[in-house]
């Protein structure tokens, strides 16, 4: 079997890692097609996955549009050459390459704000979706116990590393905070904010009281001289052993913040996506008591201190991530299993094909 990864995003690597690493030990044959940025690249490289880079991502839409042509073009010419059974992606590109490929398209997707799912259901053979996922797509749907973060932070496939607070220079009982700030750069993310200049200055301040700080930004570009704070400087695989050993995660951004839940670590989320409308798997995670989804400032350092200043806080978000994680699927075993089914009926069809030219 030959199947085709896109990973547009940092997070995409980590959802299809093990899924790619568990068909090549079955002795597929797996390529994964990448939009390169240094941290995208760096996650391939660090994981041993087998990629090639077929654009860069531009800074504004305007550079994506200009970009667009050239990069379908590259990715026609890799995917013709590897000639993939079957294709994964969250984004279009899957899509229309399962188009010009004649090869069936599977789309993860979980962010209902996000125009993926409008682009690249009537390209698609089918779209996987979480359950608290809050939108009907249609007969293509198939619904799954989790989010996409289950394909990594499953307990069958993830174990923090105990050498990541030495890692981090920190003691073994002194309390740290990370806080992870957003660029809002993505299409999804037009019309949207999170914290301000000042708003981050603050809230670094405020909990520098209490713990160790440190920052991971985005958009690289907030200056620590003047501030009680650390850049996250490890290598970017290294980021979830930091945030499962970590008494609290503050973000205006969404990924991470599932990722907290499903580590049992205390997540406070604060940007213009809270409220009315919000995406369904972080109201269902709050609903859980895994995360907290506040929109106002204020209100964001008036929670970051009582959870600070709490004992039970740890017990009690452990013994919730655990009751909740209990019937989660193990994503990473449902995606193997997805593309076997569809490469053997690729398959199939293929010698069906054979046998009529014939």
């Amino acid at each position: 079997m030959r199947c085709l990864f896109f990973t547009n995003t940092p997070a995409h690597v980590h959802l299809y890692k093990h899924t790619v690493a568990e068909l090549e030990d079955r002795g597929h044959d797996v390529l994964v097609l990448a939009r390169g940025d240094e941290c995208t690249e760096a996650l391939l490289e660090y994981h041993g996955l087998p990629f090639e880079v077929y654009g860069e991502r531009g800074a504004s839409t305007y550079e994506l549009a200009w970009e667009l042509p050239a990069q379908l073009g590259r990715i026609f010419r890799f995917a013709r050459r590897f000639d993939p059974d079957v294709i994964f992606g969250i984004g279009p590109y899957a899509g229309y390459t399962g188009l010009i490929t004649g090869t069936p398209a599977i789309a993860v997707l979980d962010s209902e704000p996000s125009l993926d799912h409008v682009v690249s259901r009537p390209l698609v053979r089918a779209i996987l979706t979480p359950e608290a996922f809050r939108k009907d797509l249609g007969e293509k749907q198939f619904r799954f116990d989790g989010f996409k973060e289950s394909a990594y932070l499953h307990p069958d496939v993830f174990e923090p590393d105990p050498t990541i607070r030495a890692d981090l220079g920190v003691g073994p009982d002194e309390p740290y905070v990370i806080v992870r700030f957003n660029v809002f750069n993505g299409h999804h993310d037009v019309g949207k904010r999170g914290f301000s200049v000042e708003q981050r200055r603050t809230l670094l301040s405020a909990l520098s009281e209490y713990a160790t700080v440190f920052v991971s930004d985005e958009g690289d570009d907030l200056e620590f001289d003047d501030l009680p704070a650390r850049s996250f400087d490890l290598h970017p695989a290294r980021l979830h052993d930091a945030l499962a050993e970590a008494d609290l995660l503050i973000a205006d951004t969404q990924t991470m913040v599932t990722e907290a839940a499903l580590l049992g670590t205390p997540a406070i989320r604060s940007n213009s996506f809270v409220g009315d409308g919000d995406m369904g798997n972080f109201i269902e995670l709050e609903e859980h008591g895994l995360i907290e989804n506040v929109a106002e400032f204020e209100t964001v350092l008036e929670r970051a201190r009582d959870l600070l200043e709490d004992d039970s806080t740890a017990e009690r978000w452990e013994r919730a991530r655990d009751e909740y994680v209990d019937d989660m699927v193990n994503l990473t075993e449902l995606l193997t299993d997805v593309a076997l089914v569809y490469a053997d009926g690729t398959r199939r069809e293929r010698s069906r094909a054979e046998v009529e030219v014939s």
